[in-house]
C-alpha cells in the first residue's frame, strides 16, 4: 500500500497524477512514483522519499503522455528504495502496474517465472504481478490482468497499462479499496476520493473481485471471470476546502479545531428531544430485533479500539447487554462465541481497514447481525455491513486520529442511548444525556479556547522521555487514547493505564523525570483517584491532571492541572479527548516532527 492514482483523458496526464498524490500523502507513504504511456511506449520516474522529491525529477526530466498511473508506496516487501518504489514494469518496460495490498504467494510466483526465463529487479511482491501479466498476455490487457489475478492469493488494489494496449487502463479490486472517477470525456482510478476530488465528484465503487475497463470512450466493468457487472454511480458531497489546511499549520490541529462542529455533525438530526432518546435511521434493524439481541461484539483497531471500550462501559451499564470489545486482528483467527442473536459492531474511520472488514465477514458468516461505524460513505465496511452509522466527521487527513474518535464516540452514545430506552432506562435520564450530548460542541469550543494553555504545558514537557497516563473507568481508555496519540506523532514512549493498576508494575517508573496524566473530573471513582494522585507525588512523579472543579483533596499535589467543563460521566471521554490531542500535538510540533505523516504509519491500513 498506499495509494493509486490513475488518468486516461485528453489532458496531460503527469500534473493530475501528481496532484493526486500530493492528496494522498496523508495517508503515510516512504516513496512515490509515476508512469506514463508517452505515445512511443511507458516511461517511468520514481524517487524514494517525498512527492517533492519525485517532483524535483520530473521538473529536470518530464514525460508527457494522456494516460498514466502514479503510486505512493508504505513499505511492506523490500525498504523504501527508489528500486521498490511503483510503478513496477516488466524487464522491457512494455507493462506497468501499481498496487496496495500483499501477494501472499508472490515468493512462489516469483519462483516460477525466474523459472521462465523473468529477470527481477525489486524485492517487491508487486512485480511478481507485472511479469505474469506478461506471461499470460495473449489478446488483450483485460484478458491477461484476469488470468494473472486467477494465479494470486492475497489482496490486491492494482492499476495496469501496457504498451501494446495504449488506449487502456485495466483496475481490479481484492481487499484493497479502489473507486472509478467520472469526468467529462475523462476518466479516473484512485484509493481514495481525495485524490480526485478537484476534477470530478461522480465515483463508483468497486467491489472484491471486480476488473475495470477504462478507455477515453467509456468503462466497463467484470467480474473475475469476464461476466459484465453494472454499478450504481455515486456522489461525492465532500468539499475540496475540507481536505485543505484552511491556514492551520496542520491538518491535525484543523481536524482537532474542528471537533465542536463534527460532534454537532454527528448528532444532527438523531437526538429526540422529548422522547428522550435517538433516531437512527440506518440500522436496518428494527426496535423488536434490537431488544432480541442477546450479547454484543466491538471489534476495531487503533484508536476505534479505544473508543469500542468506552463503547462498551456506555452499554453494559444502559441497557446491561453483556459486550466484549475484540481486536479485529485477534477476532477473526480465532473460535469466538457468535449466534445469531450477536450483534457485532465494527469500528473503523476509514472503513477499510483490513482487519476489521475481516472481523466483520467472519461474525457474519456466524451468523451475527453487523453494524458499522465509519466516516466514509461508501466505503466497504459501509457497504457490506447489514447497517450502520455514518460519523458525517468530514475527511480526516491526519494520521493520528482526533475527531473521528470523538465522534466514534459520540455515535456509540448515540446507539447506547436508543438501545438502554427500548428497554429501562426512564425517559428523565434519557432527556438527561441528550442535553449532555447537546452541550458538548460548545464545551469542546471551550477547552479550544484556551489551547495556548496546553502549548505552554508541552513546552515544559518536550524534551520527556517517558510518559503515563491513568484514568478510572469510562475514562481509562480515554488514558490509552491520549498516550497513543503521545507517542504516534511525536515518538515519545507512552503508555495509559487503570489507574488502580499502576501498583501492579508502572509505578517502578516513577521518579522526578516521569510525567503523569490523571484525567480526573468529578465523578464516581473521583476519591480513588486522588488516592494514585497521592502515590505519584510521594515518588517525585510531576503530575498533570485534568480535572473539571476547584477540588481541595487535591491541593499539594497537582503540578500542572488543566481544567474540563463538567459533563456526564459517559461522556467524559470526549472532553478529556481535546485536551490530551493537543498536549500531544504541541510536543509533537516543539519536537521538530511530522505530525501529519508520522514515521511508519499510514491512513488507512488495509494489509494485515
Amino acid at each position: 500500500m498506499c495509494g493509486i492514482v490513475g488518468y486516461i483523458g485528453p489532458r496531460v496526464a503527469t500534473p493530475l497524477l501528481v496532484d493526486g498524490l500530493r492528496r494522498l500523502e496523508y495517508r503515510g507513504y516512504d516513496s512515490a512514483g509515476i508512469a506514463i504511456l508517452n505515445g512511443h511506449g511507458v516511461e517511468t520516474r520514481k524517487a524514494a522519499g517525498k512527492i517533492s522529491r519525485l517532483e524535483s525529477l520530473l521538473s529536470s526530466s518530464p514525460i508527457e503522455g494522456n494516460i498514466g498511473i502514479a503510486h505512493t508506496r508504505w513499505a511492506t516487501h523490500g525498504a523504501p528504495t527508489e528500486c521498490n518504489a511503483h510503478p513496477h514494469v516488466t524487464e522491457d518496460g512494455s507493462i506497468a502496474v501499481v498496487h496496495n495490498g500483499i501477494i501472499e504467494n508472490a515468493s512462489t510466483l516469483r519462483t516460477r517465472l525466474t523459472e521462465r526465463g523473468h529477470v527481477f529487479s525489486s524485492e517487491t511482491d508487486t512485480e511478481v504481478l507485472a511479469h505474469l501479466i506478461e506471461e499470460l498476455y495473449e489478446d488483450t490487457l483485460e484478458k491477461a490482468v484476469i488470468a494473472a489475478l486467477s494465479h494470486v492469493e492475497g489482496t490486491y488494489g492494482i492499476a495496469v497499462m501496457a504498451a501494446s494496449d495504449p488506449g487502456k487502463l485495466v483496475a481490479a479490486r481484492l481487499g484493497s479499496p479502489l473507486l472509478l472517477g467520472l469526468g467529462e470525456d475523462e476518466y479516473f482510478i484512485a484509493s481514495d476520493v481525495s485524490a480526485i476530488l478537484a476534477h470530478t465528484r461522480q465515483v463508483i465503487y468497486l467491489d472484491d473481485g471486480d476488473v475495470a475497463v477504462l478507455t477515453r470512450d467509456g468503462y466497463d466493468i467484470f467480474d473475475l471471470d469476464a461476466a459484465t457487472k453494472s454499478h450504481v454511480v455515486s456522489r461525492v458531497d465532500w468539499d475540496l476546502d475540507q481536505i485543505e489546511k484552511g491556514g492551520y499549520a496542520h491538518f491535525m490541529l484543523k481536524e482537532i479545531f474542528e471537533q465542536p462542529s463534527t460532534i454537532g455533525n454527528t448528532m444532527r438530526g438523531r437526538l429526540l428531544e422529548e422522547e428522550g432518546t435517538a433516531k437512527l435511521g440506518g440500522l436496518n434493524i428494527s426496535d423488536e430485533e434490537l431488544l432480541d439481541i442477546d450479547n454484543i461484539i466491538i471489534t476495531a483497531c487503533g484508536t476505534s479500539w479505544h473508543s469500542a471500550l468506552i463503547g462498551e462501559h456506555m452499554l453494559e451499564e444502559l441497557t446491561r447487554i453483556p459486550v466484549e470489545v475484540e481486536y479485529a486482528s485477534e477476532f477473526r483467527y480465532r473460535n469466538p462465541i457468535v449466534t445469531d442473536r450477536t450483534l457485532c459492531i465494527v469500528i473503523s474511520q476509514s472503513g477499510e481497514t483490513a482487519d476489521t472488514l475481516a472481523a466483520m465477514r467472519e461474525a457474519k458468516r456466524r451468523g451475527a447481525r453487523t453494524l458499522g461505524l465509519v466516516n466514509v460513505v461508501g466505503s466497504t465496511i459501509a457497504r457490506e455491513s447489514d447497517g450502520g452509522i455514518y460519523l458525517h466527521a468530514g475527511p480526516e487527513i491526519g494520521v493520528a486520529s482526533t475527531k473521528a474518535f470523538t465522534s466514534q464516540v459520540v455515535a456509540l452514545a448515540l446507539l447506547t442511548l436508543k438501545m438502554a430506552r427500548l428497554r429501562d432506562l426512564s425517559i428523565l435520564r434519557g432527556r438527561e444525556i441528550v442535553a449532555g450530548l447537546q452541550a458538548l460542541p460548545g464545551q469542546v469550543q471551550q477547552m479550544l479556547d484556551r489551547a495556548d494553555e496546553l502549548e505552554e504545558l508541552a513546552e515544559e514537557f518536550k524534551r520527556s522521555p517517558n510518559f503515563l497516563y491513568l484514568g478510572r473507568g469510562f475514562n481509562f481508555p480515554a488514558a490509552l487514547e491520549g498516550a497513543l496519540k503521545l507517542k504516534e506523532i511525536s515518538y515519545i514512549h507512552a503508555e495509559g493505564y487503570p489507574a488502580a493498576e499502576m501498583k501492579h508494575g508502572p509505578i517502578a517508573l516513577i521518579d522526578a523525570m516521569m510525567p503523569v496524566v490523571f484525567i480526573a473530573p468529578h465523578d464516581s471513582v473521583f476519591d480513588k483517584l486522588v488516592s494514585n494522585v497521592q502515590e505519584v507525588r510521594a515518588r517525585k512523579g510531576k503530575t498533570i491532571v485534568l480535572t473539571s472543579r476547584d477540588e481541595p483533596a487535591l491541593e499539594g499535589l497537582v503540578d500542572y492541572e488543566f481544567r474540563m467543563p463538567e459533563t456526564l460521566e459517559m461522556l467524559t471521554p470526549v472532553l478529556a479527548a481535546v485536551p490530551l490531542q493537543l498536549l500531544a500535538y504541541y510536543i509533537a510540533v516543539k519536537r521538530g516532527s511530522n505530525v501529519d505523516q508520522p514515521r511508519n504509519l499510514a491512513k488507512s491500513v488495509t494489509v494485515e
